[in-house]
């Protein structure tokens, strides 16, 4: 939807959990919202977000995201929130109910693959259920990449010779 500029609205990352597609099989992602105090969402917009060693769980029949580091504001008075403190997530019942199934299997987990601010305004975050990986895995996973990277630069010599 266009601003009062005419400019449309995109989702804009301001943080992106590049190990989880590493260290984890990701089963299912969903979108959830983020509850933030004012100082937290400017630092959100500034980028100043680590989503790294975070993780979610259901206490009490609510979401919740840990580990998750969000930088105190840098023009921020005393009204900063501790930067590392456990925050609310919010989604629907159904989606909370089918994602507690998912990881009362065995060795499944909820990690944040990336947080974005959605048009500009409500920042929103990518959970996932997720299974780890084991360090064959790993290296599979790795073999499978290199190869894919070998075939497309064989192909694109191909054409440069044709």
């Amino acid at each position: 939807m266009p601003d009062k500029i005419g400019r449309e609205h995109e989702n804009r990352i301001a943080a992106r959990n590049r190990r989880a597609r590493h260290e984890y099989f990701i089963l299912e992602a969903i979108e959830a919202g983020i509850v933030l105090s004012g100082t937290e969402i400017k630092s959100v917009r500034a980028g100043n977000v680590n989503l790294r060693d975070g993780y979610a769980r259901i206490d009490g029949g609510e979401l919740w995201l840990y580990n998750v580091h969000i930088s105190p504001y840098e023009k921020g008075t005393i009204y900063n929130k501790d930067p590392m403190r456990p925050r609310k997530l919010l989604v629907h019942k159904k989606e909370m109910l089918k994602l507690r199934e998912k990881i009362r299997e065995k060795g499944f987990t909820l990690i944040p693959l990336s947080m974005y601010l959605k048009e500009g305004k409500r920042a929103k975050i990518e959970l996932a259920a997720a299974k780890g990986r084991q360090a064959r895995d790993k290296r599979d996973a790795a073999a499978e990449r290199e190869a894919g990277r070998e075939i497309a630069r064989n192909l694109r010599e191909r054409i440069k010779r044709s």
